[in-house]
């Protein structure tokens, strides 16, 4: 059962971008210990989206765009978030 956090984020991701594919893996577990553990349970994340709003945009781009949607979550509520972000048909 995902996290609240994961829940946000999945729900940012929707609103942002309707996405045709949209996967919030937590990767916490596997960093249980490591820096920027937090014990929370919800600490790392990866990301990945497909969305016709990313056509046309570079990798930088994109990483930019989910970041501004997730507002203070990466960096802050988050150690780390890793994301693939793509274009349909890419």
């Amino acid at each position: 059962m995902a996290g609240p956090l994961q829940q946000e984020i999945e729900a940012l991701l929707t609103e942002a971008f309707a996405p045709d594919r949209l996967e919030v893996v937590n990767d916490s577990a596997s960093h249980r210990g490591h820096m920027g553990d937090d014990d929370s349970g919800e600490s790392h994340f990866t990301v990945v989206i497909e969305s016709e709003l990313f056509t046309g945009k570079s990798r930088l781009e994109r990483q930019r765009m989910v970041n501004r949607a997730l507002g203070d979550i990466p960096g802050q509520r988050v150690h780390a978030l890793a994301i693939k972000a793509s274009a349909p048909g890419e």
